[in-house]
């Protein structure tokens, strides 16, 4: 039977499930866009909620670490080797900066290519002037990041799925509500 001090914090539970839903919504909408043509009105809006969810994600980050720098880290039972460990940890890690770097490299893009951010109703400010160069050399890093996130987040899926189907451990249980 799996306790309320065996996994973590509602807080950080909600988090990281919404966190995921919003990243699949963002990477949805990029993909999906290209089934319309150049400058189609379902295009346009694709990509301008492409822009606000992953905006809403670099805002969620840190949320996602303040809840976790707040809240408790529970144990693996039983305990994981511990180079399974470090790759969690790497992992993880690398998956926080991607939440952090993609937002910021679009919002740098959109800024340079002189294009508006919106968010939400909003319009944020550009962090950079227009630069044609700049906005090409910050897309294709962005792309590329992107194309990293897809593999990050499938391994970190399939650890899960792993621990919990075949060492049979509490690491996903401990990112669920139920009891």
């Amino acid at each position: 039977m799996v306790t309320a001090g065996d996994r973590y914090g509602r807080s950080s539970i909600v988090i990281h499930w919404a966190t995921l839903a919003i990243l699949v919504a963002v990477y949805a909408c990029i993909e999906l866009r290209e089934m319309y043509p150049r400058g189609s009105e379902i295009r346009e809006a694709l990509k301008t909620w492409h822009y606000m969810l992953g905006l809403t994600v670099f805002f969620m980050v840190w949320l996602r670490i303040t809840a976790r720098w707040v809240g408790k880290t529970p144990p693996i039972v039983p305990e994981a080797p511990r180079w399974q460990l470090i790759i969690a940890n790497t992992v993880e890690l690398a998956l926080y900066a991607l939440m952090i770097v993609l937002p910021l490299l679009g919002w740098v893009t959109l800024s340079a290519e002189g294009e508006a951010i919106p968010f939400f109703g909003l319009q944020l400010p550009a962090v950079v002037d227009a630069n044609k160069a700049l906005a090409e050399r910050t897309e294709e890093v962005h792309e590329t990041l992107a194309t990293v996130g897809y593999f990050l987040i499938g391994l970190h899926a399939i650890a899960a799925l792993f621990h919990h189907y075949v060492r049979r451990d509490n690491t996903l249980r401990r990112m669920t509500l139920s009891r």
